[in-house]
């Protein structure tokens, strides 16, 4: 992956992260939280803590989601490369899709601590050292009371639910660029 793609990439990632983010803040709220309804969980946030509070974890986030694509794109290439190498022709889109999962399955298993991080800046009580936004900080934490297995927590739903999207979204590019590309030939 050209230098230049991995740029566009991250920017699109910081910029992607600013309506992510704020989505991702309620939804965990809400997720241990059960009994409180999204708006009175949003509307909470902003009272009690400020945009600042829908915003919590940006940078965490940011911070693992560019590794992540940094690991998962040029890794899906190569294993597409690979296999056309092999087949001697090029990938199909099923197979664009096989290697979209793995490439996203094991991307998702090495961020995973980033995620964990992420989580527990979300999660952390408004004026907490954790909510202070420290990825460092969480993860030393993590590691201090929790050990490896606490860095890895969630690793295998995570990777299997990023292995399905990668499944999916990679394969189904694929087979759209595929279709696009044809259609240009036939009528240039």
């Amino acid at each position: 992956m050209p230098v230049k793609h991995m740029l566009a990439a991250s920017a699109g990632e910081v910029v992607a992260c600013l309506i992510r983010v704020p989505s991702e803040v309620v939804k965990q709220r809400a997720q241990v939280s059960a009994s409180s309804r999204t708006f009175q969980i949003f509307s909470n946030i902003l009272y009690h803590e400020g945009i600042q509070g829908l915003y919590r974890g940006y940078k965490s986030t940011v911070l693992r989601e560019i590794p992540f694509s940094l690991v998962q794109f040029p890794l899906w290439e190569s294993l597409k490369a690979l296999w056309s190498w092999r087949q001697h022709h090029v990938v199909d889109s099923w197979q664009s899709a096989v290697c979209g999962a793995f490439a996203g399955g094991f991307a998702a298993a090495v961020t995973t601590p980033l995620d964990v991080a992420k989580t527990r800046i979300m999660l952390a009580k408004a004026g907490s050292s954790t909510a202070s936004g420290n990825v460092l900080a969480a993860l030393h934490g993590v590691w201090r009371t929790q050990g490896l297995s606490g860095l890895f927590a969630g690793v295998f739903p995570r990777m299997a639910a990023i292995s399905l999207g990668g499944f999916i979204f990679l394969g189904a590019y694929e087979q759209t660029r595929s279709l696009l590309l044809e259609l240009g030939r036939e009528h240039p």
